[in-house]
């Protein structure tokens, strides 16, 4: 291909609105263009990088007996209400209606859509099944940001297993791992396999690929030394123990006017904020529920709504909470005859002689005794694990990590089967419901993340897998014939061997197509000028290193398909 002829929108500045790495790179590179917030047109160079990204990862598919399928992305409402996920998704889910009046969704996940087309499995010797498709997501995002890494349209490669038993769903769950591993390998994401919560997907537990970078949203907690590695909604740590004095016969009010915050009450009234209760009050499927913490842990909410099941989670206003306690925040608590739930973090049962709120403002309680005085009604893991806590495994610190969620696995169960009443015949002729797995990979999630990784202050650096144009043949004289006829030579042996080249013939300054390369990030650069040709040489650029050699011109083709090796050409 002719760069002539190509479209390649590059820029010279940064956009104003980008903040992530991968979104300026991306914009600047001629790769994306915004259409609307969470919206992004794809240009021909991100075109064949998605390309590239969607045969690794099918090749990995296939190599685990997966078949591909293509479903619906506009959904009945019927599927999703069947689930149950019609209500549980929330905002989230796109809704639209026919011209009959017909409610429909546009499917941000498939996990229904697919248990229908399995209700035609018959048998177990149907069993088992991997299927798999690459289809536009729609979630409506209440903040898409980052360019590809947070939208509202996107496409995902999700695959569903479906088996006979659990020891199935086991092995259909460790191939599946072991393809997204040696996927984002070839990607060259380094992609940290990690425990997650399995939040409204239900199941028994799940796997989240996780990618270091500055510009992800996650928060995953590891340890250096063992290896223990989760999600912030799901780690957890071994919290040393903490001995408490014997305390009071019972709580004692005392006056705190203007304490209003954890802070304030350990400054002014000697409560350090690992003695004190801090009480949270939400709405858990529409019922306020105190939430208690120690006073120096934070809450995790998807740890609050797998411990609870709740439906629909919430902070309560301000109205809510002085009509539910009589109190405003920073003086409420647990004791006492409120009425309400509590869930509470195992991080203060049993502990004595602590601080809280009375219910009353600008009025505490000391001397708390949480098994004495505060009807706990469920005990769960709430808090959010902070970086030098120990680990659970080894007791070493462990480190907190920001990430980038690429790919998600999940052990579903029979949740959905059970819904859809999806059964086969076993082998001693009774019904028997399957049991399903679910996984999922962002493929233009994918894109931004290899740029995250893979960049230096002239531009993006592709791996040459996944590279839109593996060789940029830069023509420095486009009007002499020679050059141009050596640079068209290059590119037809080259592309006969499979590797994607583009021929820069621009009328453009030899610095501004050097920019451009680099910019773009070719893993290599072949330039051809009229000086080095006249000495029979070529000058190659390796894009990763800035490695420069001159080639002979007669063999500088073979020299790039050696140096570029087979396992890189023809990949997309």
């Amino acid at each position: 291909m002719r760069w002539s002829q190509a479209y390649i929108p590059t820029l010279r500045e940064n956009p104003a609105d980008a903040e992530a790495v991968s979104h300026r790179l991306l914009v600047r590179a001629g790769f994306i263009r915004q259409l609307m917030a969470g919206h992004y047109m794809l240009l021909p160079l991100a075109v064949r990088v998605r390309a590239k990204i969607i045969e690794v990862i099918r090749q990995e598919m296939d190599r685990i007996g997966g078949q591909e399928l293509l479903l619906p992305a506009m959904h009945p409402a019927e599927v999703w209400q069947r689930s149950g996920r019609w209500e549980v998704m929330g905002e989230e889910l796109f809704r639209v209606r026919d011209r009959k009046g017909a409610d429909l969704a546009l499917g941000m996940t498939h996990e229904e859509v697919f248990t229908t087309l399995a209700l035609e499995l018959r048998s177990y010797r149907d069993l088992p099944q991997v299927w798999y498709q690459f289809q536009t997501k729609f979630r409506d995002e209440p903040r898409p940001r980052s360019g590809l890494l947070r939208v509202r349209e996107f496409t995902m490669k999700d695959s569903y297993s479906f088996d006979l038993d659990a020891g199935g769903l086991d092995r259909s769950f460790d191939r599946h791992h072991e393809a997204y591993r040696r996927s984002f390998e070839r990607l060259g994401i380094p992609a940290i396999p990690v425990q997650a919560s399995s939040g409204s997907m239900g199941g028994s537990a799940s796997v989240e690929f996780a990618c270091p970078s500055d510009a992800g949203e996650d928060l995953v907690v590891r340890c250096p030394a063992c290896g223990y590695a989760a999600n912030a909604e799901k780690a957890t740590s071994a919290l040393p123990t903490v001995e408490d004095g014997p305390g009071l016969p019972a709580p004692e009010p005392f006056p705190t006017p203007g304490a209003r915050t954890i802070e304030d009450l350990a400054r002014d009234h000697q409560a350090p904020a690992d003695r004190q209760i801090k009480t949270l009050v939400y709405l858990v499927d529409g019922r306020p529920t105190l939430v208690l913490l120690r006073g120096d842990h934070s809450l995790v909410e998807q740890k609050l709504s797998d411990a609870t099941g709740a439906t629909t989670l919430r902070p309560a206003r301000p109205e809510e909470i002085r009509d539910a306690l009589g109190a405003t925040p920073g003086s409420l608590g647990a004791v006492g005859g409120h009425g309400l739930p509590v869930v509470a973090d195992e991080a203060i049962r049993g502990r004595r002689d602590l601080f809280t709120g009375a219910n009353v403002d600008d009025r505490h309680l000391r001397g708390v005794d949480v098994d004495r005085d505060i009807g706990v009604g469920r005990w769960a893991d709430l808090r959010e694990v902070t970086a030098g806590e120990p680990c659970p495994v080894c007791r070493r610190e462990l480190e907190v990590l920001r990430a980038i969620e690429v790919g998600h696995i999940f052990k579903l169960g029979r949740r959905y089967a059970e819904a859809f009443g999806l059964s086969v015949l076993g082998p001693d002729g009774g019904a028997v419901t399957p049991v399903m797995g679910s996984y999922g990979i962002g493929v233009e999630r994918a894109m931004a993340a290899i740029v995250e990784c893979h960049h230096d202050d002239a531009g993006i650096v592709w791996p040459a897998e996944v590279a839109p144009f593996t060789v940029a043949v830069v023509v420095l004289d486009p009007g002499d014939q020679a050059v141009l006829a050596q640079a068209e030579a290059l590119h037809d042996r080259l592309a006969a061997a499979g590797v994607d080249v583009l021929v820069d013939d621009r009328d453009e300054r030899p610095g501004v197509k050097f920019r451009d390369a680099e910019l773009i990030g070719f893993p290599f650069r072949v330039t051809v000028g009229a000086r080095d040709l006249a000495k029979g040489t070529v000058e190659l650029v390796r894009r990763d290193s800035g490695e420069r050699q001159a080639l002979p011109a007669g063999t500088a083709a073979d020299r790039m398909l050696d140096l570029i090796g087979a396992g890189t050409a023809g990949r997309a």
